[in-house]
């Protein structure tokens, strides 16, 4: 079972793991659309992901990054 666009949380830890000194703030939504798709356990259409749950993934990364 691999991430689908809806776990956020899931994969806003993964994206903190994976790239650590970057200011989740600052990351813009096409780069974070690449950086998502590029994670091992991620298996989601691309055709699934807008822009709302883009803004989602990247709260909860910025919460995980404080």
């Amino acid at each position: 079972m691999g991430l689908k666009w809806t776990d956020t949380l899931d994969i806003a830890i993964e994206l903190e793991d994976a790239h650590p000194d970057v200011d989740p703030q600052l990351v813009r939504f096409t780069d974070l659309m690449e950086w998502v798709m590029a994670l091992d356990e991620f298996d989601d259409d691309p055709e699934h992901c807008g822009e709302k749950i883009l803004e989602g993934i990247q709260m909860a990364w910025i919460e995980e990054h404080d």
